[in-house]
């Protein structure tokens, strides 16, 4: 939000209304679905008042390890490593299905590239198994995180419903958001909480097929 100017641009003096309107703006969440995340939030960082950015970093707060595109916290650090890892990007595009490769070679049928709940699923238990695992709380955040994303951009196709991965690659890899998109419906909180469960649901379907 702050790189594209819907919060303070330099991450500082924060509160947690000023988090709330930038929730709204940015990704078009519902009023309560807004100041649900940003007043929990603040609550978890044991914070009143105004914070700086990188506090939603502290180590076991909101942040959790087994990050999609972040390593863990180092032993005895507070706050987790804010560097996206490139390598941790690819591997999170190569657990969507179909493959970039498959998708390119339907592009004449106007085919997309498109990253759903299940392949969500997916990046969770490698990173968890890379990881190990989280805490039921963390596991829900993680979760969370990836279903308002997967509400922000959803679209549908002949064969999927899921978000455009061109989207997706460069707020994961970048943080920003694509060029001239503003958010056209607005998402609740029981949107959300649907796709977390069913996050949730393929995942554990994909562990019961593994065992």
């Amino acid at each position: 939000m702050a790189n594209h100017g819907y919060i303070a641009r330099d991450g500082k003096n924060l509160s947690a209304q000023d988090v709330t309107r930038g929730l709204k703006a940015c990704y078009g969440l519902s009023s309560p679905h807004a100041y649900f995340l940003a007043y929990v939030g603040f609550i978890m960082l044991r914070k009143i008042g105004r914070i700086p950015l990188y506090e939603i970093s502290k180590h076991n707060a909101i942040e959790h390890n087994a990050s999609l595109v972040h390593h863990d916290t180092p032993e005895g650090q507070k706050f987790a490593p804010i560097e996206i890892d490139p390598t941790l990007v690819d591997a999170l595009c190569a657990d969507v299905k179909p493959s970039a490769k498959d998708v390119e070679a339907k592009s004449e049928s106007g085919e997309r590239f498109l990253m759903n709940f299940e392949d969500v699923a997916k990046a969770r238990i490698r990173r968890e198994k890379e990881c190990g695992p989280i805490d039921s709380v963390h596991a829900e955040i993680a979760r969370g995180e990836m279903a308002i994303i997967l509400g922000v951009w959803e679209v549908k196709t002949k064969t999927k419903t899921g978000i455009p991965m061109e989207y997706f690659r460069r707020w994961i890899s970048e943080e920003r958001l694509p060029d001239g998109w503003k958010p056209d419906h607005t998402q609740g909180l029981r949107d959300v909480i649907k796709r977390s469960k069913a996050i949730r649901a393929a995942a554990e379907a994909l562990k019961k097929e593994e065992s």
